[in-house]
């Protein structure tokens, strides 16, 4: 059973709603970023490339942002019971250090190190 007091759960249950307002944000604005670049553009060929490239890279941050939001989203729903704030691995406390910076953490810091 997770030691987290409720004071320090309230404190966590309000990170991830502020990380998923900012994580909502960050995804719209990569959304407009990544979309496709015509190739009638009045871009020259570098310019081009270099934008592709650009888009490439957003490509992969727009895919870890939702991957995140999705974690965040299913830790909003687990922070009431029981088993959150436990490590799925050892079964020990996570720590509330952690959970506060990544509370979307489902291994403590030892087991993910082990990954």
């Amino acid at each position: 059973m997770s030691t987290l007091t409720n004071i320090e759960k309230a404190q966590i249950q309000e990170k991830i709603e502020s990380d998923l307002v900012a994580l909502k944000e960050q995804i719209s604005a990569l959304e407009e970023k990544v979309k496709p670049i015509s190739p009638d553009c009045g871009l020259g060929r570098l310019t081009r490339l270099e934008a592709m490239g650009e888009q490439h890279v957003n490509n992969k941050i727009l895919d870890e942002a939702r991957v995140r939001l999705t974690r965040l989203t299913n830790a909003l729903r687990r922070i009431d019971k029981p088993m959150f704030g436990i490590c799925i691995e050892c079964e020990e406390n996570i720590g509330v250090g952690r959970m506060s910076i990544r509370p979307e953490s489902v291994r403590c810091v030892a087991c993910a190190n082990t990954l």
